[in-house]
């Protein structure tokens, strides 16, 4: 992995928005994997999920860097050079709850949901 970004695309202290995907919450979506916006905690799915919600809040917003939001997963994402990197700790919670359905939300996933991946 490559070395930490040096400008303001992080802010440690922020905690995440929640413990799914804000767009898809508000709606009828469901995603595979999540993923923490480094700058403003947002929770978005993950490119594979139908919303792709994480990419679009990045654009959307301006805020490059994403980190993982899944246990067991440290790795930091920048949209601007399309590379992984080491960052900072972040505020806690670091994934969503270990009880918390994959993929999720529970009751909202289709049953071919494999299918639907991008």
């Amino acid at each position: 992995m490559g070395t930490s970004v040096t400008d303001d695309s992080i802010d440690p202290g922020v905690p995440p928005s929640g413990t799914g995907c804000v767009e898809c919450l508000q709606g009828d979506g469901w995603w595979f994997h999540l993923r923490r916006c480094a700058l403003c905690g947002h929770i978005g799915c993950c490119d594979n999920s139908p919303g792709q919600h994480a990419t679009g809040h990045a654009r959307a917003q301006g805020h490059s860097v994403i980190r993982s939001f899944e246990p067991e997963e440290e790795w930091f994402w920048d949209y601007r050079t399309d590379a992984a990197f080491e960052g900072p700790e972040l505020v806690p919670p670091q994934h969503h709850p270990l009880d918390q359905a994959v993929p999720g939300p529970a009751g909202k996933v289709p049953h071919d949901w494999v299918q639907k991946l991008h």
